[in-house]
Formats: structure tokens, C-alpha cells, sequence
């Protein structure tokens, strides 16, 4: 399968930019990367439309290039801008570029496939305006499928915040592996976290600006949990805000079991841990990741002719990190210099992995 063409972002350049005037900058910017799903984006839109939080703005960023769906947007929402791109730069390329064009003290990072409920940036809002430490906020996300069948889920993608083993394994209050729990008020206080999900990531713009941003070659997956990991490593913290509900469709960009998102997971994965582990746990640590790598890609192989192309993807993932090698080195050198957070400090509550059973107190 091949891979999107992924572009540097100065060849993904806006050719166009449509945007009504304001005459005073907003609090917030919404930023929504999209990429053919015109329904979905509309849900989105729709929602945003009755918030109660008002001052906020709302860019577009269509990473479609020619085959743009996004002709009568314009028409049928004249308050939003729309930043086309001439090439899909994926979603972190897309954000990247999006921020570029905001002029506010926070953002919020969208997925175009998410419904936030009316009261939720108000929250997110006055939330980091309590702590100039917080870099990084997640609202509660729920599943919206599960919605419609008239049931609060925690999504996937997310759910009530994101965790990290010391091994580099992402995880998420309020779901486990493929088990999601139902949403009864059990995370429902807010608490510092590793890090926040892309599907609705609302943070400062100058942490934001200052970190880099997303690492654009991640092209997507992974990319808002590096960027977390950056902002801790120098002293932000990133905390959930349960109080702020979205609501997540799920799978728009790639299928959950896709071939393509195994490929990205596996590869993002490895090098968000050699860009962001220090030395000692990192080469303590790295055989037994490596080691897990391999475990993963013979559990696929069980799985028919779809597990084979899933197992394959694995090895493409480890090839490319090989390749990318030098250029991961280059950024660990910068990212390492500039940390004042030790992985000690880090990692202290965080489980050696959560593949092992949790001993009994």
C-alpha cells in the first residue's frame, strides 16, 4: 500500500485564504483539519455554531488540494476561514499550518469528525486561565456511535485522558486496549495527565510556537502525544477537563485494524520514544521495546491475509525509522538540551507497561 505523499510545509502552502474580518482578536482559535467528509465537517460546524463560549474563531484547514470538497463552505458558513492547501499535509502539517493564520492566546486542535457540546470551551477556557503552567488540556470524549444508541461510552481515541508506560505505550483513563468503559462520573474530576488527544487538544499558542509545534513528518497518529511529552519535559503541565464534552465519530481518517494505521502507530511510536526518553531508560528499556515490536508483528500473522498485510506494515514501520535515523538523532539533541523535567520526575506514577498485570495493594 502506498504511502500518502507526505510534503515539507513549504510545499503545502495556502493558495488561498477566505476569512471574515474581525475587530478584535479571539480568545480561542478552533482549528479543523479536513479531508473529504463534508457531512461530518458540517456536524462538526453545526455544533461549534451553539456554543456558549463566544469569543472564538474558527479556521478550516482543507488538506484535499484539487479534490477539495469544500466548494460551497464559504456560502454556508460565512463566519469561518478556510485554508487550502495544496497538498495533504496530514494532521500535524495541517495544524501547524493553521496556527500560522490565528491570532489568539488558545487553541483548540479539532477533528473534523467531533461534536462539541455547547458549554465545553467555556470550560476549557477558564480551566487554563487558572495556571499558567498548563500547556495542554483534554476534554472528556465520548463516543458519538454509542450516543446514538443512547449510551455514554468513552471513545476510543482519547476517552478521559491520555497515560504513557515506561516502556512508551500510550493508554487512556477510561478504556484498555479494545474494552471501553461506560461514562458514570468515574474520571469526572480533574487530574494531570500525560497527554491529550488529537481529536480535540486545546492548548496555548506561544507553548505551542515555542515547542515547534507537532513534528510534522508524523504526518498523523502519535503527534499530539510527542508534543505532550515536549511540553512536560520542560515543566507544562497537560490536565483533563471532564467538565468539557466532545463527542467523537471515530475512524474518518483511517480504519481501526487499517494496514496504513498500523504502519503509522508502529513507526511514530519508536520515534517518539528515541526523540524523548533520556539515555539511561532509553537503552535500558529499548531491546524489550524492540522485542515487543516483534511480538506484535507474529500476533498479527495470526490473523489470516488482512494480519499478513498488518504484520508487513510492522517491518515497512521499523525500516523507516531506520531510515529516519540521523534526522530523529538531530531532534533528540535539541529536544534533550532544552528539557528541565527529568524522566525521573516524568515517569514516577507511570507502570513499567501495561501489558503486565497490576499487582494487587
Amino acid at each position: 500500500m502506498m504511502e500518502p505523499r507526505q510534503v515539507g510545509l513549504h510545499q503545502a502552502q495556502p493558495y488561498l485564504i477566505m476569512s471574515t474580518p474581525s475587530t478584535q482578536s479571539p480568545m480561542v482559535t478552533v482549528i479543523i483539519p479536513h479531508l473529504k467528509n463534508w457531512l461530518m465537517l458540517e456536524s462538526c460546524l453545526d455544533a461549534l455554531q451553539t456554543s456558549t463560549f463566544q469569543d472564538f474563531s474558527i479556521i478550516v484547514v482543507d488538506n484535499g488540494g484539487k479534490k477539495s470538497d469544500l466548494s460551497g463552505l464559504e456560502t454556508d458558513y460565512p463566519d469561518v476561514t478556510v485554508l487550502r492547501l495544496v497538498a495533504n499535509a496530514g494532521y500535524a502539517g495541517g495544524c501547524n499550518e493553521g496556527l500560522k493564520h490565528a491570532d489568539s492566546p488558545y487553541v483548540l486542535f479539532l477533528n473534523d469528525d467531533a461534536v462539541v457540546e455547547s458549554d465545553a470551551l467555556g470550560h476549557l477556557v477558564e480551566t487554563a486561565e487558572r495556571d499558567p503552567m498548563i500547556g495542554a488540556l483534554q476534554p472528556k470524549i465520548l463516543s458519538l456511535p454509542e450516543r446514538r444508541k443512547g449510551r455514554r461510552v468513552f471513545d476510543y481515541a482519547g476517552a478521559a485522558g491520555g497515560l504513557i508506560d515506561r516502556l512508551g505505550y500510550p493508554y487512556c483513563l477510561g478504556r484498555n486496549f479494545r474494552e471501553r468503559e461506560e461514562d458514570h462520573g468515574q474520571y469526572d474530576q480533574s487530574r494531570e495527565i500525560f497527554w491529550a488527544s488529537g481529536v480535540a487538544l486545546f492548548a496555548r499558542c506561544d507553548v505551542f510556537e515555542k515547542l515547534g509545534g507537532f513534528e510534522a513528518g508524523f504526518f498523523m497518529h502519535m503527534e499530539e502525544i510527542d508534543l505532550c511529552w515536549r511540553m512536560k519535559l520542560q515543566g507544562y503541565t497537560v490536565r483533563s477537563v471532564p467538565q468539557a464534552v466532545v463527542w467523537h465519530e471515530g475512524g474518518a481518517s483511517l480504519a481501526e485494524g487499517s494496514p496504513l494505521k498500523v504502519y503509522y502507530n508502529h513507526r511514530n511510536a519508536m520515534l517518539m520514544l528515541l526523540r524523548n526518553r533520556s539515555a539511561t531508560p532509553l537503552m535500558l528499556s529499548l531491546p524489550l521495546r524492540l522485542a515487543l515490536e516483534v511480538v506484535s508483528m507474529l500476533f498479527y500473522l495470526t490473523g489470516g491475509k488482512e494480519g499478513i498485510k498488518r504484520a508487513s506494515q510492522v517491518v515497512r514501520a521499523a525500516a523507516a525509522t531506520l531510515r529516519r535515523l540521523p534526522e530523529t538523532l538531530q531532534q533528540r539533541q535539541l529536544i534533550q538540551r532544552m528539557r528541565t523535567v527529568t524522566d525521573s520526575e516524568l515517569f514516577r506514577d507511570s507502570p513499567f507497561s501495561i501489558f503486565l498485570p497490576k499487582r494487587s495493594r
